[in-house]
């Protein structure tokens, strides 16, 4: 009986290890944009992301002159977000601006119209400023007890600098549960709210000109 019992427990957790296993989700597969598609103001809707950005090495280069970004098709609500990103400071690689500003957008509703920037909620990543909380597009949450005034471009601070050296990678880390959300930066928060008047949406990687890259683009669903 107690090895039955025993056999049954072990069975029992590794189901339950195995569950969990299947709620995390690569975004990106390290070899194309499946599963994104892209957008600038100049060509508007790409389904194929690779007209306007570039995969290589296990990495999405986002650089050029245009400015634009690679959305999800699918939309997420409560989930763990984790991404890498680093500057690509190399000279020789085209750009539309020297000033290092870029983002990664969640909980960009299904029915936002593409644009140059969509609703939704911004963990901005910009020289001095990774971290803060943008809120597009008429978006609101509270923070410390507060909830802020809608707008076109709302930004509230983060917490503190955990920035990498640029070039260096840096580990973003995004928490969406039961109302609640909180950013991280290489292990640190480095903000946080409550419930944001957006709860459902795709996932945006921007390219505002200064040449950024992402990799290992995962998301477990809570």
């Amino acid at each position: 009986m107690q090895n039955f019992r025993f056999t049954t427990i072990i069975i029992l957790l590794l189901s339950s290890t195995t569950i969990f296993a299947q709620k995390s989700v690569s975004l990106f597969n390290g070899d194309n944009l499946k599963g994104w598609y892209a957008f600038s103001s100049e060509d508007g809707k790409l389904k194929n992301g690779e007209e306007l950005f570039v995969v290589s090495d296990n990495t999405i280069h986002l650089y050029g002159k245009k400015a634009g970004y690679l959305m999800t098709e699918k939309s997420f609500s409560n989930f763990q977000l984790k991404a890498e990103f680093r500057w690509n400071t190399d000279e020789n690689v085209e750009r539309k601006s020297q000033k290092k500003n870029s983002g990664l957008m969640y909980l960009v509703p299904k029915s936002a119209k593409d644009t140059l920037w969509p609703q939704g909620i911004q963990f901005q990543i910009k020289e001095g400023a990774t971290g803060d909380f943008i809120l597009l597009q008429n978006v609101s949450l509270e923070k410390d007890g507060a909830r802020n005034e809608p707008g076109r471009s709302v930004a509230i601070g983060k917490n503190e600098d955990a920035e990498n050296t640029a070039g260096d990678w840096n580990t973003i880390e995004i928490l969406v549960e039961n109302g609640l959300i909180k950013q991280y930066l290489n292990g640190k928060l480095v903000n946080d709210g409550s419930y944001p008047s957006v709860t459902k949406g795709r996932i945006l990687l921007q390219y505002e000109g200064y040449p950024i890259d992402f990799r290992s683009i995962e998301i477990t669903k809570l």
